[in-house]
């Protein structure tokens, strides 16, 4: 089926194109959408007249994008999960989960305006995409811990990983020392008795 553009579409086109999708894509998310009218003629004169009011309610929308975008961009957000003592999470951080936590911060942002590349599944900190406009994209940082001062410890930059390495070590140290304070005590009891 064959559309044109009402705003800039991700991997498809900019605004005003024509160009060709699959039936199900434009009845099911285009049409509905409000992002493209089938391309007839009646629709392409239509749009060659509203063509300017809609560039300028693009140009308006990806202004408030970029002034939001602005404040949003670097910022980041804690999500605290229960997870093993390995640093695999009970579950996943989904991108309900981000939108929720960016609007408690102050920001107005919807699930569907988070893109999660891969899911999150572990404890650390994790680059997530928030789609503001079609053109206007930020990044923001989450850190994923099991409480609050955790999360302050990996935004210090020390991994869950690399605590509980050294809490190992530390262990494993503790332990070598009671073993020679036992063995040290053995060998001065046997000097006493010879």
């Amino acid at each position: 089926m064959q559309v044109i553009l009402l705003e800039r579409v991700a991997k498809l086109g900019q605004m005003g194109e024509v160009v060709n999708v699959k039936d199900g894509y434009a009845r099911n998310f285009l049409l509905p959408q409000g992002k493209a009218l089938r391309a007839s003629e009646a629709n392409i004169k239509s749009f060659e007249a509203r063509k300017a009011q809609l560039e300028a309610q693009n140009l308006e929308t990806r202004k408030e994008a970029e002034a939001m975008g602005e404040k949003l961009e670097g910022q980041q957000f804690v999500v605290i999960r229960s997870a093993s003592d390995a640093g695999a999470l009970y579950g996943s951080v989904t991108a309900r989960d981000v939108a929720d936590v960016a609007t408690e911060a102050g920001f107005t942002v919807e699930r569907r305006q988070i893109f999660i590349e891969r899911p999150i599944k572990e404890l650390g900190l994790h680059d997530v995409a928030v789609v503001l406009h079609p053109e206007v994209t930020v990044t923001v940082t989450l850190n994923v811990a099991r409480s609050t001062e955790e999360a302050e410890l990996q935004a210090s930059g020390k991994s869950i990983q690399d605590l509980a390495a050294e809490a190992e070590a530390a262990a494993e140290f503790e332990i070598a020392e009671l073993f020679d304070d036992i063995g040290s005590a053995g060998k001065d009891e046997g000097a006493d008795e010879a």
